[in-house]
């Protein structure tokens, strides 16, 4: 399947184009989103995409959605995207979109994190806990928290750092009752997730979803949820604490940019990025495909 790096969808109107998808309109109430084989890092997207990636990120957002259904009303329609686009248009849509359901969005980022790791492990260092959340003293590296804790942030514009903030700042933000909803499903939508990933070998150290509302007010899981790109999948085999075990997403293309010299100097984390070189984009496909089949096929 040939890389898919921007749409050009004709038959739609273009809505927006995030890092990674292209959403389109589809009547006043539906979305047709389309993952791409984009790739951001550092908040800022390659010039290069990474083939397969957005097919792998679809197929495994709605094994998901479809295994966590119980837990909260999701955004799918179960519309084939291939019947609402032109038959000129079916082969950017064919197997990495989805038809949604269109939502008002909730502006928060719901962040659960069952392990210290990334910028949580950085904020325990310095303060002895993660978002304003204490943590037991002596917690090292990649060491599991005693449970899941919530740690929200607010949604920036593309191109923008996501700003890490406190729960009391999400009930400022959307009220007391939708913030501990919010809350309350995301630590159970973690739990029931990686109490099945731990049967396939993975460890999923974090991850985040987002929600919103439909027009009867009801909370609905949207976007993407649990893949390789809003989460931190460890394999459980390289797993020990006191380090960061290679995941299961883009680290290997971050590991590389940290490296990277732009006329003679580190790279900035600025646009542009450099150019990825051709083993650094095939392994990263690789570790997606990887991901997607100990997750689904075991």
């Amino acid at each position: 399947m040939p890389a898919l790096y921007a749409t050009s969808i004709k038959s739609l109107p273009l809505l927006s184009k995030g890092k990674v998808r292209d959403v389109y309109a589809l009547g006043d109430d539906k979305l047709l989103m389309i993952t791409t084989d984009r790739l951001s890092a550092f908040d800022v997207v390659m010039g290069e995409p990474i083939p397969e990636k957005g097919v792998v990120l679809n197929q495994m957002a709605n094994f998901w959605f479809d295994k966590l259904g119980a837990v909260i009303p999701n955004h799918l329609t179960g519309i084939d995207p291939a019947t609402v686009v032109t038959a000129d248009e079916v082969a950017q849509v064919a197997g990495r979109a989805v038809v949604a359901k269109r939502l008002k969005p909730i502006l928060v980022e719901a962040v659960v994190r069952g392990y210290l790791a990334g910028s949580g492990w950085k904020d325990y260092k310095e303060t002895g806990k993660v978002c304003g959340i204490a943590l037991p003293e002596g917690l090292e590296n990649a060491q599991k928290l005693p449970e899941p804790i919530f740690t929200p942030a607010a949604k920036a514009e593309v191109g923008e750092h996501d700003e890490n903030i406190s729960f009391e700042k999400v009930i400022e933000l959307i009220g007391e009752k939708l913030a501990k909803q919010i809350r309350e499903v995301s630590i159970r939508l973690y739990k029931e997730a990686s109490e099945y990933a731990a049967t396939r070998g993975i460890i999923i150290a974090d991850t985040k979803f987002e929600f919103g509302l439909d027009d009867a007010g009801q909370l609905v899981l949207m976007d993407e949820i649990l893949t390789a790109d809003s989460s931190r999948f460890w394999p459980a085999e390289t797993y020990y604490v006191g380090a960061n075990p290679p995941s299961y997403d883009k680290q290997f293309v971050r590991d590389w940019l940290e490296t990277a010299m732009v006329d003679g100097k580190l790279w900035p984390k600025t646009a542009p990025a450099p150019q990825l070189p051709a083993e650094v984009i095939e392994k990263t496909a690789q570790k997606y495909r990887e991901a997607l089949t100990r997750l689904t096929q075991g």
